[in-house]
């Protein structure tokens, strides 16, 4: 498997597939590189090499038990870059992995980055704070730990099957293999890190990040997103950016790469080629 060293000693893994303009992946929580299937496969026929790499704690790489903060996710994703000495590339992150993308830019800058793409991600601020009154309460992001702690097996059966692709919305037709390709994804990977990650995940401020980039970045949110709820962080991000995009789906999941990939992809690739 390919992998790179950090220099904390762990170890990320990535996959590399064909030539051309790099783009690079960044999944969500608690998912791995392979959440991006449907992407990878697309933007490698339309001639573009392709790079995702596992989450310090998630899928393959290795299940540290420190480091799972954004910080670190961002240093992580610049030491892949650094590795492979992609240059010109394009940095489309979803959920988690759009905060992730928005600290790598403005913690390690943009000299290797031409574009950047945010879908349903959680900056510029998840959590209900004083500053930030339309954003969830605290509350609910200790169930997600104190459900993962009780069994995280039934937690992402439950997310799966219900919030993160709509299936629990009226007339909406549920894939067992989507559920249970999220499951896998879910359980590769480490107890610790996923704990930990839903502090990183919610209470990770982005607001001074989002406003040092300056490379074009389309933000892509649904209205009906149950997971990242619209109001709070799709428009602000795109407000808070020097060169952003906003691009608003209505009925669509927050999982919309993966159930409405059609569009997802050809909305990308036009903001690629633009």
């Amino acid at each position: 498997m390919s992998m790179v060293t950090t220099e904390d000693g762990t170890q990320i893994f990535y996959k590399d597939w064909g030539k051309g303009q790099p783009i690079v992946f960044s999944h969500g929580w608690p998912l791995s590189a392979d959440d991006w299937d449907a992407q990878m496969l697309f933007f490698l026929s339309h001639g573009y090499r392709v790079v995702a790499h596992d989450r310090r704690g998630h899928g393959r790489s290795t299940q540290t038990s420190d480091g799972h903060d954004m910080d670190h996710y961002a240093d992580d994703l610049a030491a892949v870059t650094a590795h492979l000495d992609l240059k010109n590339a394009i940095h489309v992150g979803h959920s988690t992995g759009g905060g992730e993308v928005v600290r790598y830019l403005a913690r390690h800058g943009e000299s290797r980055v031409a574009k950047a793409a945010i879908i349903s991600a959680v900056p510029p601020l998840m959590m209900k704070t004083p500053a930030n009154p339309g954003g969830l309460p605290k509350e609910v992001f200790d169930g997600y730990q104190a459900a993962l702690a009780a069994g995280r097996s039934q937690l992402y059966r439950d997310i799966a099957s219900g919030p993160f692709y709509g299936f629990n919305r009226p007339g909406a037709k549920s894939s067992e293999a989507i559920i249970e390709n999220w499951w896998r994804q879910g359980m590769i990977g480490g107890a610790k890190a996923h704990y930990d990650g839903v502090v990183a995940f919610s209470q990770t401020d982005f607001t001074e990040d989002l406003k040092k980039i300056t490379v074009p970045v389309l933000v892509m949110h649904s209205e009906d997103d149950q997971i990242v709820p619209y109001a709070d962080a799709g428009p602000l991000s795109a407000k808070l950016l020097k060169n952003g995009t906003l691009k608003t789906y209505k009925d669509f999941p927050h999982g919309m790469p993966t159930t409405h990939a059609e569009t997802i992809n050809a909305d990308l690739l036009a903001f690629f080629k633009a």
